[in-house]
């Protein structure tokens, strides 16, 4: 008979069968006695061993000396006992053989000269053992497939298991979500605190290994893996899980590195941005909001072609849906005309049949007009997902109202099809776990049910991009060139750092470097009039700050003048650049993430760039698909489609200089600090550089 294969350290903690708690106490709302309590009454089905060598017995159970005096090596220790006490119980519970530990204490002692952190003496006594850790500074988890309830707080009990995941770096969201009482059921909840060996990455690989799942729920402050944490979402993507990401703490740090507009447009949120942009995570603002996309996920289907339809029995509520709609950016469906009509033939004189549709006229054969109208827009190729939007309060006859039809319409369609109150406290809690026993997710609020929606268009989305293709524009050659050049201890001038876009297939304007006015002078005949004239003096970050750029000069005599005037103020050594043509002025940028290495930048341009804050992030390379995507998502789009008379602009030629760019990022990231091409003049023709800023790494 073939032997099973070993459960890893994880398994025998998540699917633990002997627990262990250290400092188990008798004495009733301690952390050690309710680690008792959760277990027992949380129906765990395997053995547990109290230890505190204070009591013999506890809870009618017999209670150990110490972990050394069990009759077994158990899968998992929990540690409920003071910081003073973690490592010689975490040493005991290593040395007895337990596969994994929860430590809830917050791993703080002093800092003493010469000793290394209490958490990194944790740590190496887990990893020599082979052990996963919870925690520290957690509250535990709880596998509800199981029956295990790893935790030393009051969670609810008869809590059912369900098809979603959280993983959380806050405690109190993750009892929160546990204490829901909407209908949010999960198969696993870890609340993974300071992650000293074990990381959210790991929790998420282990949760995708189980064909339940259907969507997981992240309460991020940091990512401590990124490698891990990365093929942990192509994981995802592989298996079609959404993943839902609460990421807290953007405005805590100012990104050091400000010498780059990239960098400091980028912040400490940037990678984030990028990272989750990359592989599809769903971002939300929050825990109402990813409550209400985790219920929209957890009913399994997905979003086809087209918008959202909507029902209402209010025209001002079926008003505010517009209004929220536009401002949440969900695409509202455009009807076809054989919806149009079938409307038409039931409702009432007097009521339109359009999308977003108030279909309450005199209450006359209401159940039957609902329904018909539902089943309608169901029915539209355009629309790609349903929302039932009315208040949910008590209904006097549910048998016959809203939930009736609900609960008989939904069947009927696999499109996404969702009740969206919009005042979450009027809600009849009896009459909603009703409809979610039927499957049918409630969205409790406006804004966040719209966001709900949102997202999942967003993942419809981005799966809809074709694989990720295409090679580096660069040469071999190139490469290896501005590899030796970027090595180097002198720093790049604009000039080279437009020859370095350029070869990445980045354009730019004609430029020449002059040393003096007669210099300056000659290259303007050379390129071409109207000019522009910059300083290139050394260690001048930006410029047009300093007076040192003079645009539109259409003449030698202006020329002469603009350099008498800036040389004796920034040097004699200037830069002559012909002018772009007129157009919409975009800024490119590369800034390095201490994590998550290189990250590209697409944001509005010109001197108010930090101002306006209006970018967009990503993680190299890019083909043109997700260029596009990056670009349309900025407030300046319309810009370059023409506005008040202006052509358009060649939207096309900057989605290459942006995957241009993303290769530059890709191939000389790790010898780039910063790079800002700022301006990219945008116009009919194409797009144009007219500036460049490279800062090396060191």
């Amino acid at each position: 008979m073939q032997e099973a294969e070993p459960r890893t350290p994880l398994e025998r903690m998540l699917e633990a069968r002997s627990v262990a708690v250290v400092g188990a106490s008798a004495r009733p709302g301690s952390v050690g006695n309710q680690v008792l309590v959760e277990l027992i009454e949380g129906g765990f089905g395997g053995r547990v061993f109290p230890v505190n060598p204070k009591y013999e017995e506890i809870l009618g159970r017999a209670c150990a000396g110490s972990i050394a005096d069990l009759e077994e090596p158990v899968d998992l220790a929990v540690l409920a006992v003071s910081n003073a006490l973690l490592e010689e119980q975490l040493r005991a519970a290593a040395e007895a053989g337990a596969g994994s530990a929860v430590i809830f204490a917050s791993c703080y002692e002093a800092p003493r000269e010469g000793v290394p952190p209490l958490t990194e003496r944790l740590a190496r006594i887990a990893r020599d053992a082979g052990m996963a850790v919870c925690g520290g500074n957690c509250m535990g988890f709880v596998n509800l497939e199981r029956g295990l309830r790893a935790v030393g707080f009051y969670e609810p009990k008869g809590l059912e298991p369900g098809p979603l995941t959280f993983i959380s770096h806050s405690g109190s969201a993750f009892s929160a979500l546990l204490h829901n009482d909407r209908g949010l059921r999960f198969n696993l909840a870890v609340s993974s605190g300071q992650e000293i060996v074990t990381t959210a990455a790991d929790y998420l690989r282990y949760a995708l290994s189980h064909t339940g799942t259907r969507a997981i729920g992240l309460f991020l402050e940091t990512v401590r893996d990124p490698a891990s944490f990365r093929a942990a979402l192509d994981l995802a993507a592989e298996r079609d899980v959404p993943v839902v990401a609460l990421k807290v703490g953007r405005e805590a740090l100012t990104r050091q590195m400000v010498a780059a507009h990239s960098g400091a447009l980028a912040g400490e949120d940037g990678a984030y941005e990028a990272l989750f942009e990359a592989h599809g995570v769903l971002r939300v603002e929050s825990l109402d909001e990813l409550a209400d996309t985790l219920a929209l996920f957890a009913q399994g289907r997905r979003a086809g072609p087209g918008g959202l339809a909507s029902i209402h029995d209010s025209g001002g509520e079926r008003a505010l849906i517009v209004d929220a709609a536009a401002a949440a950016g969900v695409p509202l469906a455009r009807i076809t005309e054989p919806t149009v009509a079938r409307l038409a033939a039931v409702l009432e004189e007097g009521l339109p049949p359009v999308n977003p549709l108030d279909f309450w006229g005199t209450g006359r054969n209401a159940p039957e007009i609902i329904a018909e109208c539902a089943r309608a827009l169901l029915a539209d190729p355009n629309v790609a997902a349903f929302a039932f939007s009315v208040d949910l309060t008590t209904e006097d006859s549910p048998d016959m109202g809203y939930i009736a039809i609900a609960t008989e319409v939904c069947p009927e369609t696999a499109k996404p099809f969702a009740m969206l109150s919009n005042f979450a406290a009027g809600i009849d809690r009896h009459d909603a776990k009703r409809l979610e026993a039927a499957g049918i997710p409630i969205l409790e609020g406006t804004s966040t049910g719209l966001a709900a929606f949102r997202h999942l268009f967003e993942y419809r989305d981005h799966r809809a991009l074709p694989p990720l293709t295409g090679t580096s524009p660069a040469t071999d050659e190139a490469r290896d060139r501005w590899r030796s050049r970027l090595s180097s201890a002198e720093p790049l001038d604009e000039l080279e750092g437009l020859r370095l876009l350029a070869d990445y297939g980045v354009p730019s304007t004609p430029a020449e470097v002059a040393e003096g006015v007669e210099e300056a002078v000659a290259a303007a005949a050379r390129l071409g009039y109207p000019v522009a004239l910059k300083t290139a003096g050394r260690g001048i970050a930006h410029k047009s700050d300093v007076g040192g750029v003079r645009l539109g000069l259409g003449s030698s005599a202006e020329l002469v003048e603009a350099y008498r005037d800036m040389a004796p103020r920034l040097g004699r050594r200037v830069t002559v650049s012909k002018m772009a043509p007129p157009g919409v002025e975009i800024a490119l940028g590369i800034v390095r993430d201490p994590q998550f290495g290189p990250l590209v930048l697409v944001a509005a341009g010109g001197i108010l760039v930090e101002l306006l804050r209006d970018r967009r992030l990503a993680l190299p390379p890019l083909d043109e698909a997700r260029a596009m995507r990056l670009i349309d998502r900025l407030k300046a789009r319309p810009m370059l489609d023409g506005v008040r008379g202006a052509p358009p602009s060649d939207v096309g030629a900057l989605a290459r200089a942006v995957v241009g760019l993303s290769w530059l990022a890709h191939d000389l990231g790790d010898l780039i600090e910063a790079l800002d091409a700022n301006p990219v003049v945008c116009f009919p023709e194409g797009c144009a550089a007219v500036d460049a800023l490279v800062i090396r790494r060191g």
